[in-house]
């Protein structure tokens, strides 16, 4: 079972000489406090989480007696990550967070994820239900909820979807009624809840989209309310588990169909103004989906240390010029395997990372850094998580016929991989949501202006003219405004042409600070940048193939 170094060094460089933290004016954060802090997480991830990332998938999350139990030696992880204060790196001091930027946070769980995707999730869903508390939250509920959440004594999760509805939320039935003391009685059920229920936290606080009586129909009749396991008088709410499903991958991580109001109706509280829960909705899925975008680049940081591990190591074969028998990794297939991978992943931390750091600006009341950033996190989110399937499938690759057997752990970081373009909006959705919500919205001004960043950092022909692809395809998308299906066909080679350019660039601008990345710029120019040449043609084409 291959192990976890945390790329401790790739991660600074970026920090420290690609993004320019220092322009966020945090005098107190220096190279040396930040990568001391990488390096304490580093030490949990190897030691702690690491370890349990084969044995939970092996053994899951087990559901019995109505409630869950997290795989051996879990618990006891947890306990050191909260106690160790890991879970209240990002928030705000006020509710005892530790307020460092959200770009000094991502590498840090870039590392849990790396180390134990499965494990990463909670943390992962606790901060989204933060977030929508943070800005939707009466005060009550802040100064009474957030403390626990912040510091991880207690965890959150998001319950939006439901069996019949999916990712439509205009369909959605769980029902709100309004209770004479201020409250509301919840009644539904809620499917694919990750960690509704488990033995980590003495109480989990859920985040919770349904439908009052009177409300109007479709999306604009759904409210966000708070609906903890246990009440503040320490009783039993009426919510439950009522089973657990059976994955391809991430077998740790428990997924619940959680019941809410079997009986007298769950106790909730809520969150934001009734009927505008959606604008809550979105706060803390926007938040999980530019790190379920950085848990692609962590599963893919997995995967390539494993097989250029497996390539240096393994013998077969002689080179086609003759000689004695070498490692695999001498093969030109395989070094062209292993650079794809390494561009994949070195190009994605440095997109998710941008977006952090866009991120922080965005939180200092700076326009342009919020319009940026919500133009990128549907790139991060799905260009990413695509890749990490890609680049988990060209690890299995690399192994051989060993990959496909369990006992090397390869198949687990494909297996766990392949969530990862479905949840939090599937990445159709986030094709859609870049296409019409982020460039048609605006004709463009956002795109525009992240064009004109790039053009100032490209550096080479193949970046140039990737830019100048990138144009043409963004004018295309703007004149198929007047016909939604036809931009609605080409939203998912769009996104993933955007990806790639912008991609490109990233590594032209870490090549520059560092001339042994040179050789991974230079081969992703060679041979993925040329994709986008097909899917300019797709996007430019006016017929489609299947549709009548």
């Amino acid at each position: 079972m291959p192990g976890y170094t945390p790329p401790i060094y790739d991660m600074t460089l970026l920090l420290d000489k690609v993004l320019s933290m220092t322009s966020l004016g945090r005098d107190d954060l220096d190279t040396e406090i930040v990568h001391s802090i990488l390096e304490e997480a580093g030490k949990l991830a190897t030691t702690v989480l690491a370890p349990l990332n084969e044995s939970g998938d092996r053994e899951g999350a087990v559901f019995a007696g109505g409630t869950v139990k997290t795989a051996k030696n879990f618990r006891e992880a947890y306990q050191q990550y909260q106690q160790g204060g890991w879970n209240s790196v990002p928030f705000p001091t006020d509710f005892g967070g530790q307020g460092l930027p959200w770009v000094v946070s991502f590498p840090i769980q870039e590392m849990w994820q790396s180390s134990n995707m499965s494990f990463g999730l909670c943390p992962l869903l606790n901060q989204g239900a933060v977030e929508a508390l943070l800005h939707h939250g009466a005060k009550d509920l802040q100064d009474y909820y957030l403390p626990k959440l912040i510091s991880g004594e207690w965890t959150g999760t998001m319950n939006l979807t439901e069996p019949h509805a999916g990712s439509d939320l205009a369909l959605l039935r769980t029902k709100a009624e309004r209770a004479d003391d201020g409250t509301y009685r919840i009644f539904g059920q809620k499917i694919f809840i990750t960690y509704g229920d488990h033995d980590l936290t003495d109480n989990i606080i859920h985040l919770v989209l349904a439908r009052l009586p009177d409300a109007p129909e479709g999306v604009k009749g759904i409210s966000l309310f708070l609906v903890p396991k246990f009440l503040k008088d320490g009783t039993r709410n009426d919510v439950t588990c009522v089973s657990i499903e059976h994955k391809l991958g991430i077998h740790a991580s428990p997924t619940c169909t959680m019941q809410f109001g079997d009986k007298d109706g769950a106790v909730g509280y809520l969150v934001g103004q009734e009927n505008e829960g959606l604008r809550s909705m979105f706060t803390m899925m926007n938040n999980a989906r530019l790190s379920v975008g950085l848990q692609g680049v962590a599963v893919s940081e997995r995967a390539l240390q494993a097989a250029k591990a497996y390539a240096v190591e393994r013998k077969q074969g002689k080179p086609l010029s003759g000689g004695d028998t070498v490692t695999i990794d001498k093969h030109p297939d395989i070094e062209r395997m292993i650079l794809t991978m390494e561009s994949l992943t070195l190009a994605g931390r440095g997109l998710a990372y941008e977006a952090a750091i866009f991120l922080d600006k965005a939180k200092m009341n700076d326009p342009a850094s919020q319009r940026r950033v919500d133009l990128m996190t549907p790139v991060v989110k799905a260009w990413c998580t695509d890749n990490a399937v890609e680049v988990a499938s060209l690890g299995v690759q690399v192994h051989g016929g060993m990959g496909f057997i369990e006992e090397t752990g390869v198949a687990q970081y494909y297996r766990d991989a392949r969530i990862l373009p479905i949840y939090e909006g599937t990445n159709g959705i986030q094709a859609n949501d870049l296409v019409f919500r982020k460039v048609i919205k605006d004709d463009g001004s956002a795109l525009s202006s992240w064009i004109q960043d790039m053009k100032r950092s490209a550096a080479s022909s193949a970046t140039v003219t990737g830019i100048e692809v990138l144009e043409k395809a963004m004018n295309s998308i703007l004149k198929k405004a007047g016909v939604p299906d036809d931009a609605a066909w080409v939203a998912v080679p769009f996104l993933n042409l955007v990806g790639y350019v912008a991609a490109g660039v990233m590594l032209e601008r870490i090549a520059e600070k560092d001339v042994t990345k040179t050789r991974i710029s230079g081969f992703y120019n060679r041979h993925l940048l040329p994709r986008i040449y097909g899917l300019l043609r797709m996007i430019e084409g006016e017929e489609f193939v299947g549709r009548e």
